[in-house]
């Protein structure tokens, strides 16, 4: 369900219920940006998939990644920590590129562009420790040290496009 809030200068936002973010604006044809994520592309989120995030640096430049993924079932969750280069480019830019292959067939994969609608540290670590059972089968290595701030990029796609 989409709901009308009031933005800059009386102008109107449209946000989706599962975003309900005033960055979650009609596109210039005042359609809803936010696309629902395939079924094969969640069930590859759910998976050791191999997964890379493009961001943007201040320059505008693209900045690549391969990075663990997940889903919540609506949003691309990417866990990370706060001093990277990837969590400063979503803080600043909130558009990003994300690929998923399927680790069986490489050349199945998924080309999501959307936006990070939400940057948070609550259940980051935990988080963190659920994908390393899922991509290593142990417990997380914690190779920076355990005195680093996790981080959940919460990412809505605005684009999904499938191959193989």
């Amino acid at each position: 369900m989409l709901r009308r809030a009031p933005g800059a200068a009386g102008a109107s936002i449209t946000t989706c219920d599962c975003c309900r973010a005033t960055n979650a604006r009609l596109d210039a044809t005042g359609k809803d940006r936010h696309v629902n994520l395939p079924d094969d592309l969640l069930a590859l989120l759910r998976a050791p998939s191999t997964c890379y995030l493009t961001t943007l640096m201040p320059d505008g430049s693209p900045q690549l990644t391969q990075t663990w993924v997940d889903t919540d079932g609506t949003h691309i969750l990417i866990n990370t920590v706060e001093t990277h280069q990837k969590t400063r480019n979503a803080r600043r830019d909130p558009r990003v590129a994300v690929a998923i292959s399927d680790p069986d067939k490489p050349g199945r994969y998924h080309e999501v562009r959307g936006r990070v609608v939400d940057l948070s540290t609550e259940g980051a670590a935990e988080h963190i420790e659920r994908l390393a059972q899922r991509y290593l089968d142990g417990p997380y290595p914690w190779f920076g040290g355990r005195d680093q701030v996790r981080i959940i990029l919460t990412i809505e796609a605005d684009r999904v496009r499938s191959m193989g």
